[in-house]
């Protein structure tokens, strides 16, 4: 599993400051956001009709999620996992506009640090959403 793999080459790093290691865990992390980001775009196109567009696209599709939208569907994450999900959000454009030697290992380390937590909340709360699906007739 990805989040343990994270964990798993963030020791390593830690143990030999090798950075090949940080690099894994990076990619791990960006993965991790990048597949929810998946999940979320899939809501917002299928269920909510629209999926948000220009330079803020994230960011907005990530906030779109935490919204209730009354008429359509309850919000798929809360606040919470918004502002944790936020830091991911921003560490995935890092790493798709950095290079990997610019890495910041004490970003990387917080975000292991907080991941076990983050998917955890993200896992539960989509299980409550796919709940709520389940339970609609007109979805």
């Amino acid at each position: 599993m990805l989040v343990e793999r994270a964990i798993a080459g963030w020791q390593k790093f830690l143990q030999t400051n090798d950075e090949l290691y940080l690099d894994s865990v990076a990619l791990s992390l960006h993965g991790f956001y990048g597949g929810l980001e998946r999940l979320f775009e899939i809501i917002a196109t299928r269920i909510d009709g629209e999926r948000p567009e220009g330079n803020e696209w994230h960011y907005s599709l990530l906030m779109q999620m935490s919204n209730d939208l009354s008429d359509i569907r309850p919000a798929v994450i809360s606040e919470i996992c918004k502002e944790m999900l936020n830091g991911y959000r921003k560490f995935r454009h890092v790493v798709r506009h950095v290079y990997a030697f610019e890495f910041d290992s004490e970003i990387i380390g917080d975000g292991v640090k907080d991941l076990v937590r983050a998917f955890e909340l993200s896992r539960r709360e989509l299980i409550g959403f796919a709940e709520f699906l389940e339970g609609q007739s007109n979805l």
